[in-house]
């Protein structure tokens, strides 16, 4: 053997392995973990959104069916009966478990849907739950036979 390698092997034998870890792979794990969350949490709040989203038309489709039967007959004008109409809406959001509001003008009925979607790794670093929103609007009209 080459006395430098033998040098060398002694030497390492010497200072031994105290099993430490580095700075260096606590951060790099710690990165990973948060870009591991960001990942799946971030797939769920898109998801949560497209799910907002749904309620939201589903709700706006809703109110727009509330109809003034009376005025549609007489005057084949439509106009939705605006209490009722806005009720129906937020009925239907509530009744998702979601929080909403609706708003109902002349024959249009618009919602806007609050989501709140909770994290399965990032409320590991104290983030619960993430809240996305979603907006739809819908007008009534005559259907053409």
């Amino acid at each position: 053997m080459h006395p430098h390698v033998k040098l060398l092997c002694v030497e390492a034998t010497k200072r031994g392995d105290r099993g430490q870890v580095t700075a260096f792979v606590v951060g790099l794990v710690a990165a990973l973990w948060l870009f591991t969350g960001i990942v799946v949490d971030g797939g769920l709040a898109l998801a949560g959104k497209a799910q907002a989203l749904d309620v939201a038309q589903e709700a706006a489709r809703t109110g727009a069916q509330q109809l003034d039967i009376g005025r549609l007959r007489s005057t084949r004008d439509i106009r939705l009966l605006t209490g009722k109409a806005a009720r129906a809406a937020t009925a239907y959001v509530t009744a998702t478990g979601d929080s909403g509001q609706a708003k109902v003008r002349g024959d249009e009925v618009t919602v806007k849907v609050t989501h709140r979607q909770p994290t399965q790794i990032l409320q590991l670093v104290g983030v619960r739950a993430l809240t996305v929103t979603a907006h739809a609007t819908v007008r009534a009209e005559r259907a053409n036979p």
